[in-house]
């Protein structure tokens, strides 16, 4: 639908309203464009907005059940309580927000004062628009330091984002798919990208941190090629011009290789490197050994193959490269990301039209996240951040505790306990909780006094670990902005438009500004969200929240090259926000942190060569964390018409190694290792690797019994008890979601 029909169509009851979609329910930042039926104030149907710059009219399976979430007979639409000895028994009642507020006001004042603010926790979820309010709710109404994202090596986005600061100084870098500018390809000053790398991701599915993943096909059919670098033959690998499938786990090797070629070679762009970068001459000599047949005995993939593809990439600018969560959920992935990142570096594709575009200095959401942190007491800050102390190099570029310190500390009570937890839009139980969830479990129920959780629906974390629910308005429902990339390389701005009411739900957002006044009213000016932006988008923009409704889509701008003009350090020279004013091929904050400043390649720990006696039971390798097209993390398995797409938790495994171990398309299956074992669906695939299987993540089942000690089946789809605890990189970040050993059987049910 475009805006000429839309108007058409609409009368003072029965209208079509624009909006920019976000969440909940649940979603990446895309701000893909959508119309709202709205017949006497009842949402009742989505069609995609076919204006819109960047979506264009297409709409995710998802969105367009949005209806479905918004009246589905089990949402949450009203505060509850229960009592503290009630956890784990539907004993919910309903109440008021006034009452709810009460009741979350005074526990919270009884912990600060009994413990301190820091035995406050508050776990966030991810992708989801209550990123951008759990920071400050933790940070400027608890006044905690402690907002934590329970998942081993904060594995998700926050790696990639820390090696861009570490390497660039920069903000994340993203493919150039010319979406800063309303003109898109027909832009004057773009360039279509010759190549693109797509490294271990597949934005198609997952429209990644904003990105919206179809604009690759767009480009595509403009002329760009593909080079793809995957264990699993994706829809895009098939129509790549070079293919890399890899053992999981091994991206850093693969990298290494490519950076052997390109500089041995000599396809590196001269002038950029001599001018632009530290440390060229270590990385030549780091990665002399690092051959494509090296890297291919490692990787289980062809030397001719990364040869290629390296030569293809380096000799065809601009070209670009769009790295996955292959990165973050590895515990070499740092180096990974280090040796990507110099790929695109050497090349001179950096903040080139085309190339990676990088982001700017100093960013709304980035701002307002770092002001935030200023109202906890400097000495909680400081000294009792839980690891801190013992990851300086994830200090200094992340505001979270390290997740698995903060599940030591839960079991052992040092250096404190936490005894109040604020589930913020996380259903962490049976998604983020990622290594040994069970202990999570066991010691929060334990040892918190107090919990409370904002969502859409009943999930097993709130009917396990709450004491309080807070139910979170829709798309539709609210208002807001969306801005890709959590606005570290934000291309655009969508307004997030109210187009039926919110009834008793209320937004994250306010939800976070209502805490703000209750607890810390000092620090909070705002009223509601449209007070919010229209503070923080007059800073930024010099327009407020209905001016950007009126806009629908804002297009802040882009300039290349901004190292050239002085436009991304603090003092206003050329070059590079890093301590040597370049891009660090050899990193000077890594020997500060006690890492390699160069990239390195670490085989997994748990893997068919460094643990071969236990491969010997265990001879599978489990890559997992691949998106589905009816889901989002643990969220939709309500929606009747999502389910269908995506009825059962799903075991990829190649025909031949089915054969081997018994089973067969459509059997149920154990995977099992030292730490967990978990119950999926068997689906025979051609394409994956021999020796690989992928399991699906975030399953639980709202159609089971909800109450202890099922938990609406929690536990029997846990792909994250497969995943060893303690097993991040030296800095801090990164654990072998990607990387496992594992074996398969056959099992006669779910329930086996």
């Amino acid at each position: 639908m475009n805006e000429t029909q839309a108007k058409a169509l609409s009368t003072e009851n029965d209208k079509w309203v624009r909006t920019n979609c976000w969440s909940a329910p649940g979603c990446h930042p895309a701000g893909c464009g959508l119309y709202l039926h709205v017949v006497d104030g009842k949402l009742v149907d989505v069609e995609g907005d076919e204006d819109h710059p960047i979506s264009q009219g297409r709409v995710c399976s998802r969105a367009l059940c949005l209806d479905e979430a918004v009246y589905h007979k089990d949402r949450i639409t009203h505060p509850m309580k229960r009592a503290r000895e009630d956890r784990g028994l539907d004993k919910w009642e309903q109440i008021s927000w006034d009452e709810a507020y009460d009741l979350l006001l005074t526990k919270t004042r009884e912990i600060q004062e009994k413990y301190g603010p820091e035995a406050i926790i508050l776990f966030a979820g991810t992708g989801r628009e209550c990123t951008l309010s759990a920071y400050s709710a933790c940070f400027a109404a608890y006044q905690s330091p402690n907002e934590v994202f329970a998942m081993s090596g904060y594995s998700c986005y926050g790696p990639r984002c820390a090696i861009s600061f570490y390497i660039l100084g920069a903000g994340y870098p993203e493919i150039d798919y010319a979406a800063f500018f309303p003109e898109r390809y027909d832009y004057e000053g773009y360039t279509l990208p010759k190549y693109m790398i797509v490294w271990g991701k597949y934005p198609l599915i997952s429209n990644p941190d904003g990105l919206f993943g179809h604009a690759i096909v767009d480009m595509m059919k403009r002329g760009m090629k593909l080079i793809t670098v995957d264990p699993r033959v994706t829809w895009l690998a098939s129509r790549a011009e070079y293919n890399i499938q890899l053992r999981p786990g091994t991206d850093a090797a693969v990298a290494l290789a490519m950076l052997h070629v390109i500089i041995y070679e000599d396809l590196y762009d001269h002038e950029f490197v001599e001018k632009w970068t530290h440390g060229f001459d270590q990385l030549k000599e780091r990665v002399a050994e690092w051959t494509p047949e090296k890297a291919a005995e490692i990787c289980w993939c062809s030397a001719e193959v990364i040869r290629g593809a390296a030569r293809a990439f380096a000799t065809n600018g601009p070209s670009t490269i769009a790295w996955g969560l292959a990165f973050d959920t590895s515990t070499n992935g740092v180096q990974a990301g280090q040796a990507v990142l110099s790929i695109a570096a050497i090349c001179g594709y950096i903040d080139v039209p085309g190339g990676m575009t990088i982001g700017e200095k100093e960013t709304l959401l980035g701002k307002w996240w770092t002001d935030s942190t200023a109202e906890v007491d400097p000495d909680i800050w400081n000294y009792k951040r839980i690891g801190a102390q013992e990851f300086p190099g994830f200090a200094a570029v992340q505001t979270h505790p390290q997740p698995d310190r903060v599940l030591d500390a839960l079991e052992s009570g040092e250096p404190y306990q936490f005894k109040m937890a604020h589930y913020w839009g996380t259903n962490f139980l049976a998604n983020t909780s990622a290594h040994a969830p069970h202990r999570w479990y066991e010691r929060l129920k334990e040892e918190t006094e107090f919990g409370v959780i904002n969502d859409v629906f009943m999930t097993p974390t709130a009917m396990a670990l709450c004491e309080l629910f807070l139910p979170v308005s829709c798309v539709g429902e609210r208002k807001g902005a969306v801005m890709p990339q959590f606005g570290r390389n934000m291309s655009f701005i969508g307004s997030m438009t109210q187009a039926i009411p919110e009834n008793d739900t209320k937004c994250d957002i306010d939800i976070m500004i209502d805490m703000g006044r209750m607890m810390n009213p000092d620090a909070w000016p705002w009223t509601n969200v449209e007070d919010f932006y229209d503070d923080w988008l007059g800073r930024f923009y010099g327009f407020g929240y209905n001016e950007l409704v009126d806009k629908n889509v804002y297009f802040p701008g882009y300039t290349y090259k901004k190292y050239e003009k002085g436009m991304l350090r603090s003092d206003g020279q050329p070059g590079f926000d890093t301590p040597t004013g370049k891009v660090e091929l050899y990193s000077t904050l890594y020997e500060i942190f006690g890492e390699d400043p160069l990239p390195y390649y670490i085989e997994p720990r748990y893997s068919p060569y460094s643990k071969p006696e236990m491969a010997e039971v265990y001879p599978l390798v489990l890559t997992t964390g691949a998106r589905k097209w009816g889901s989002f993390h643990s969220e939709h398995r309500q929606m009747a018409t999502l389910r269908d797409i995506d009825p059962d938790p799903i075991l990829e495994i190649h025909p031949a190694d089915a054969v081997k171990y018994g089973v067969k398309d459509g059997d149920w299956a154990a995977i099992e290792n030292p730490f967990g074992r978990a119950v999926l669906r068997v689906k025979e695939v051609p394409t994956i690797m021999e020796g690989v299987v992928h399991a699906q993540h975030g399953w639980w089942y709202p159609e089971q019994d909800g109450e202890e000690p099922n938990l609406f089946g929690v536990w029997k789809t846990s792909v994250d008890s497969l995943i060893p605890h303690n097993e991040m990189g030296k800095l801090g970040f990164g654990a072998p979601f990607k990387n496992v050993i594992c074996k398969v059987y056959r099992v006669e049910s779910l329930d086996d």
